[in-house]
This record gives structure tokens, sequence and C-alpha cells, in this order.
């Protein structure tokens, strides 16, 4: 059976929870269709979440990568057309701010998704689940890690389906944050699920 890497961030800023984690954790070890779910938690730091990422790449062997971000403010799925070579922005858990910072010096300045994600979000609005592509995963970490592993498989010469999906809210997190769009964690780990059954 092919493998799936997954991949969720931990709490950070003004969010005491995120969503992303609890969908990695409900998918871990769960077969869909003809992936078997590996699911991984990423720090929220410039310095170390590219690095973790990729040393979870070589530790699972994935036949496919699926990073996933909390997107407060957004009220649908969103699949990443594009990752750019840039970190900039919020602080992170270590409270590193970069500025206009290069994620990989020799890269390219923006690399595309290898996901499916047009199939993704007419699966997602088929099954009544709003969603639509994303031309922007912002320089936060979401950005950051996306590049770094479209980065990295470019450099190996893997043609392995690799991206970034953005989703929104939970409604506990929108209870704790008060001022963010939310979805039931239920529905927010079936559509990741859907977006799963997209990559066979």
């Amino acid at each position: 059976m092919k493998k799936l890497l997954l991949t969720g961030f931990e709490p950070f800023l003004d969010y005491p929870t995120n969503p992303t984690m609890k969908v990695v954790e409900e998918l871990d070890g769960k077969k869909i269709d003809e992936f078997e779910v590996v699911g991984r938690i990423l720090t929220v730091d410039f310095k170390k979440s590219g690095n973790q990422l990729l040393e979870y790449f070589e530790e699972v062997k994935p036949d496919a990568i699926i990073s996933l971000g909390l997107a407060a403010g957004r009220y649908k799925i969103t699949p990443e057309r594009i990752a750019i070579n840039c970190s900039d922005g919020d602080r992170d858990n270590s409270g590193h701010r970069p500025v206009d910072e290069k994620i990989a010096e020799s890269g390219l300045d923006g690399i595309f998704s290898t996901l499916p994600i047009r199939s993704m979000v007419e699966r997602l609005l088929g099954e009544g689940l709003p969603a639509e592509i994303s031309n922007t995963a912002g320089t936060y970490l979401c950005n950051n890690v996306m590049y770094t592993m479209l980065h990295y498989l470019q450099q190996k010469g893997l043609n392995i389906p690799s991206g970034f999906i953005h989703i929104p809210a939970s409604h506990e997190l929108g209870l704790q944050h008060g001022k963010v769009p939310s979805w039931s964690q239920r529905d927010l780990t079936r559509a990741i699920e859907l977006c799963v059954g997209e990559l066979g």
C-alpha cells in the first residue's frame, strides 16, 4: 500500500488550538483508497519546520505529501496553487520574525503544487463542502514548508505529489478566538479525507 505523509502544525500566535493537529491525529494510520496515512506534527519555527518536514519525508519514504495549515479567517478549504521563495511576517513560536528572507538561496522564485488541486476542489464542492483554489499561501510557515518540500523534490528529481492545503478554524478555535469563521472538526477531517481520495 502507498504511504501519504500528512502534516499539521502546533498552535501559534494567538490561536490556542490548531485544528490541523486534530485532523492529522484522526487520520494517522487510516487507509484511504490506496493510501495509508502517516501523520506528523510540525513546530512553528522558520529555522526548524522545513527541515523537520524533510526529516519526516526521509523517515517515511512516502508516495505523496500533503501539509495542512490553519488559515483563520478563511471560510473554505483552500488547496494552494503555488509556494514562493520568501519568508516574511509575524514572529514564529521561537520569537523569530523574518523580513524578506529567501527559503532557498538557489531556488526558483515560485514552485507550483503537484497535488491534483482542481479535482480536490471539485470533489469537495460535489460533497457540499465550500472550497476553492488559493493563489497565495502567504509568507508564513505554511508557505515555508510547502516551498521547502517542493524545492527538495525538484532538486532530487523525484516525481511525487506534494503540496499544501489551508483549512478554516474549528468551532473549538472559533469559540476561543471569537472573531473567525469556523467549521466543525468532523467536517474539516472529512474534507481532507476527500482530498486524499483524489490522489489515486
